[in-house]
Order: structure tokens, then sequence, then C-alpha cells
């Protein structure tokens, strides 16, 4: 990753807005779902597993969400395309 990335404010906002879309979505897979979901809930159910990782919460979370999207995005690249789709 790239730390220029990482700070973006426009990087985060699109992780945002992609983010419910793509966990709802029925075309990806429950296994892709699965990445993110399980270390997540894992690291806030079970905290003091690592208790010397400076990282909070929020902070872990938010790094598995811009990961899961960047993955997401590049192995089903039509998932989004046909979402954005709008009848006038």
């Amino acid at each position: 990753m790239k730390w220029k990335r990482l700070l973006s404010l426009r990087q985060w906002s699109h992780v945002i807005r992609r983010m419910p879309r793509l966990i709802t979505s029925s075309k990806i897979p429950w296994s892709e779902k699965l990445l993110f979901a399980v270390p997540v809930l894992l690291y806030w159910v079970l905290p003091d597993v690592m208790p010397f990782m400076p990282i909070d919460d929020i902070g872990v979370t938010l790094l598995l969400m811009n990961w899961f999207v960047t993955r997401v995005e590049r192995k089903y690249p039509d998932v989004l395309e046909k979402q954005h789709i709008r009848v006038r």
C-alpha cells in the first residue's frame, strides 16, 4: 500500500461508499466477504490476543475495508459498473 493513497480523503470516501454495495452484492461470493468479516469480527471480539499492537479496532477495520474494496474491485470489475447505470 502506498502511504499517499492511505492518507487520501478521496480514497477513504471511495472505500466508505463502495463497502455497503460490495458486502450486499449477490455477485460476490460469500468466501470473499468472509475474508473481510472474519478477521474484523475476531479482532473486535478478541482484542486482548494482541495487546501490544498499537492499532485501535477502528484502524484495523478501516485497513481491512481498504484491502477488501481494492481486492474485490480488481477481481470483479463488472460488479459495480452495472450498479452505476441510471435510468433517466
